[in-house]
């Protein structure tokens, strides 16, 4: 791969993660604070109120980069979940349960779970430290 293509493909990592994150903090905003939407506030202690603290958690650590592959494993798990208790029992087929926003949210997650942040990141940050100290 050329510099040119490697800087790119850095620059893209990059930026989904972060567009990413920010779009699934939205979910838990949403959910745990009632913005964004007509709905009240889920309940704290709810299935829905738990939900909503790891999307605006979780959306924030992927955002920053910072423990990212085990907070996007975690994310992934919580999608699968929700595709399978919400949307499965409808259909098998993401477009006709409307689980397809889950289902994408699970695999995106499940790509910086084994792929990591990129490096304009905390975690990235991090790593390049250690590495210059170990030199």
């Amino acid at each position: 791969m050329s510099n040119e293509n490697s800087g790119v493909a850095h620059l893209t990592h990059n930026s989904m993660r972060i567009v990413v994150g920010f779009l699934f903090w939205f979910h838990g905003v949403q959910k745990l604070f009632g913005c964004f939407t007509e709905r009240d506030p889920a309940e704290i202690m709810s299935l829905m109120g738990a939900a909503g603290l790891i999307e605006t958690i979780g959306g924030t650590l992927i955002v920053l980069g910072l423990f990212t592959r085990p907070v996007a494993f975690v994310l992934a798990g919580q999608m699968a979940v929700a595709y399978f208790k919400a949307h499965f029992p409808e259909s098998i087929w993401p477009i006709m349960n409307g689980g397809e926003l889950s289902a994408l949210y699970c695999w995106i997650y499940l790509f910086f779970a084994a792929n990591g942040p990129g490096a304009f990141s905390i975690d990235g940050f991090l790593e390049e430290r250690r590495r210059s100290n170990l030199a």
